[in-house]
């Protein structure tokens, strides 16, 4: 099992009117985070918010290539970012405890904070494909590159862990600094992940290891 300490290249905020950054996703342009009622669009390059969609957004966001989908209320929302119109929901899977949210493979990996796993859900109809178990609390979820990563926050410390997605086997592991918690995360497709700081009210990018 891989080791490292996170290196820190960037932090984003906090941002006005956002008390907590809960999910977080990329579209290949623009950093979008989950404040609580809102989803807020960040530019990662100047930092600037450059527009946000009135919406229920208290735990994980991902962007599937068209939509965004966004955890809140024990439901997943599948949302147009042009219109901000709300076009489905299905049942989240872990009944209000739900955290991370990651698109790969054209499923949802929803991760389930309290509950220490991921669920593999069909994005139409909510049904569980697989659950993967992880030893700790799962926050944010992300895939790059064929890996499954998942961020950790617990008794205080957090830290950003690739999986083996069949087993659940810890393969590699990157300490955050003390005091600095994980609650979204995703990749940009690079190297580098963007992770949500919980009630810091910030976003933090920080390098993915090769």
């Amino acid at each position: 099992m891989k080791n490292s300490q996170a290196e820190i290249l960037r932090e984003y905020g906090p941002f006005p009117g956002a008390d907590s950054v809960a999910g977080v996703t990329y579209d290949g342009q623009h950093v979008w985070f989950a404040s609580g009622d809102k989803l807020n669009a960040l530019d990662p390059e100047s930092g600037a918010l450059v527009r946000s969609i009135d919406v229920a957004a208290q735990a994980g966001t991902t962007f599937d290539g068209r939509y965004l989908f966004q955890i809140a209320e024990g439901r997943i929302r599948k949302i147009d970012p042009k219109s901000g119109e709300v076009l489905t929901s299905i049942p989240a899977p872990g009944n209000g405890g739900d955290s991370g949210l990651a698109w790969a493979e054209g499923t949802l990996w929803v991760g389930e904070y309290q509950g220490r796993r991921i669920h593999q859900v069909d994005p139409e109809t909510g049904a569980v494909l697989r659950i993967i178990e992880s030893k700790r609390f799962v926050t944010g979820v992300t895939w790059v590159d064929g890996e499954l990563w998942h961020g950790t926050w617990e008794d205080d410390k957090s830290d950003v862990r690739r999986v083996n997605p069949q087993t659940g086997a810890l393969l590699e592991r990157i300490d955050m600094p003390a005091g600095v918690g994980v609650s979204g995360l995703e990749s940009d497709g690079e190297d580098r992940f963007f992770c949500g700081g919980g009630n810091s009210a910030k976003i933090r990018a920080v390098r993915r290891p090769r």
